[in-house]
C-alpha cells in the first residue's frame, strides 16, 4: 500500500460529474470549496494485499452475521438501544425470515497500513454512502490514467447480479419505488439512489422514485402511496430506519411491513434486520463473542475499562453518520462522561499518509466483497470534511 502524487486531469471537475458524481467539491467551514474527489494522488496495492483484504472483509461479514443472530437469539436488542417492544418484534422476525428479504449492500471501513491485519471500525449495513465514486469515476480515473491496471472494483457488476438474483423476492406486478430524503442538499443521497435505481434498471426491473417526504399514507385502504396514488409495495430506501420507525408515519410502517411472510403491504430495503449490523453496539458484541481476534479491536458497552489507562478509547455513539459524536481519548485521560449511549473502542489512529489519514471503505455486495473506496482525513475522525481518493492495482 502506497500512497503517489499526480497530476489532476484537465477538466476533471466536469468529468466526475458527468460520471455521476455532483458534488465533487466539500464547503468547509471558512467557506472555501475544496475538493471532494481528490485525485492530486492515488493509492496502489498489491494484488496480494488486495487478496488479503477481500478474505478479511468476507470474514468480518460472515462474524457480523453470526452476532446478528445471536443477537436475536439471546434477546439482547435492548443493548442496541432497541426497546420498542414492536420495532424489536419487526427486527426479530425480519432476522428470522432473511431469506425471504432483499438484501443488497454494505460497507466496512477498516483501519490498514499495508503492514498488519485490517482492523474493523465500524460496519454500515442500512444507508452506506460513498458508492457512487467507488463504483463509477474511479473506475474510469483508472482506464484513462492507467490503462491495462486493475481495480478493486466489481461493484456495478455485483449490484446488478445481486437484483437480478433477489427480484423473484419483490413484489410481483409493482414497480421498485427508490427514496432519498429531499433534506439531502449535497446530492449524494440523491445520487446514491439513482445510481442503485439504474442498477435495478439494467437488472430488468421496473422502477420508479421519490422523495421520503412525498409519500403518503392512504386512511381508506391502510397502505403508503407514492405522488401518483399507487400502492407501494416494495421500496428501496436510503434513510436509516431508526428515522423511519420513529417518523410520525412510524406506526403505519410497522403495520403494513411485509417482512417476507405475504401478509404486509410495502416491503422495504434495506431490510429491518439491516439494524443488527449497522448499530456500534455491534463492535463490542463481536469483540465478546471472538475476542483476540486479528481483524477486531476491544470494545466495550460498559465504558472504556482499561482501554482508558492504557491504548486510549474512541467512545462511538450507536448511530450516527460521517463521524458526528465521536470522541477521541488519550491513554491516561480521565473517562468524559456521555448522555448518549455508546461503545468505547480502543483508540486505533488511522494511518498517516505524507499528513493524511486514511481509511478503507470495502463494499459487500449481496454478502459478497465488491470493492474499495478510500477517503482521506486531515484528524483522526473522518467527518464529512474528507476526501475521497482513488486506486490501482499495480
Amino acid at each position: 500500500m502506497e500512497r503517489r502524487t499526480t497530476t489532476p486531469r484537465p477538466g476533471w471537475q466536469q468529468t466526475v460529474e458527468a460520471q455521476g458524481l455532483i458534488y465533487p467539491l466539500t464547503r468547509h467551514p471558512d467557506d472555501s470549496l475544496r475538493p471532494y474527489w481528490d485525485e492530486s494522488a492515488y493509492y496502489v496495492f498489491s494484488l496480494e494485499e488486495v487478496e488479503a483484504l477481500e478474505d478479511t472483509v468476507a470474514e468480518l461479514h460472515r462474524m457480523c452475521l453470526a452476532a446478528a443472530d445471536h443477537i436475536v437469539a439471546e434477546d439482547r436488542l435492548a443493548d442496541l438501544g432497541i426497546t420498542d417492544a414492536r420495532v424489536a418484534a419487526a427486527v426479530t422476525e425480519s432476522w428470522h425470515r432473511r431469506d425471504e428479504l432483499p438484501s443488497l449492500y454494505g460497507r466496512f471501513d477498516l483501519r490498514y497500513d499495508g503492514t498488519g491485519p485490517a482492523k474493523l471500525l465500524e460496519y454500515n449495513a442500512d444507508t452506506p454512502t460513498s458508492l457512487v465514486e467507488a463504483a463509477s469515476p474511479q473506475w474510469f480515473w483508472m482506464e484513462e490514467r492507467f490503462p491495462g491496471a486493475d481495480q478493486w472494483n466489481s461493484l456495478h457488476e455485483r449490484l446488478v447480479e445481486a437484483w437480478r438474483a433477489q427480484a423473484a423476492l419483490l413484489p410481483p406486478g409493482a414497480p421498485l419505488h427508490f427514496a432519498h430524503s429531499a433534506a439531502d442538499e449535497l446530492g449524494e443521497d440523491l445520487m446514491t439512489v439513482a445510481y442503485l435505481k439504474e442498477t435495478a434498471e439494467q437488472a430488468g426491473l421496473t422502477t420508479d422514485w421519490l422523495a421520503m417526504e412525498e409519500i403518503g399514507w392512504d386512511s381508506l385502504s391502510g397502505r403508503f402511496v407514492d405522488n401518483r396514488l399507487r400502492f407501494i409495495r416494495g421500496i428501496f430506501k436510503l434513510y436509516p430506519w431508526e428515522w423511519l420507525t420513529a417518523d410520525a408515519f412510524g406506526p403505519h410502517v410497522l403495520d403494513t411491513l411485509d417482512n417476507g411472510g405475504g401478509t404486509g403491504s410495502t416491503l422495504w430495503i434495506e431490510p429491518a434486520w439491516k439494524m443488527l449490523l449497522s448499530n456500534k453496539a455491534l463492535l463490542a458484541i463481536l469483540w465478546e463473542l471472538y475476542p483476540g481476534h486479528p481483524s477486531l479491536l476491544p470494545a466495550y458497552l460498559d465504558g472504556p475499562r482499561d482501554l482508558a489507562a492504557t491504548t486510549g478509547y474512541v467512545a462511538k455513539p450507536l448511530l450516527g453518520r460521517e463521524g458526528a459524536g465521536i470522541t477521541v481519548h488519550e491513554p491516561g485521560t480521565p473517562p468524559a462522561p456521555r448522555e448518549d449511549p455508546c461503545c468505547c473502542q480502543q483508540l486505533a489512529p488511522l494511518p498517516a499518509f505524507d499528513g493524511n489519514h486514511v481509511v478503507l471503505g470495502t463494499w459487500v455486495v449481496a454478502g459478497e466483497p465488491a470493492g474499495l473506496g478510500i477517503r482521506e482525513s486531515t484528524g483522526l475522525i473522518t467527518d464529512e470534511y474528507a476526501r475521497f481518493l482513488p486506486h490501482v492495482i499495480l
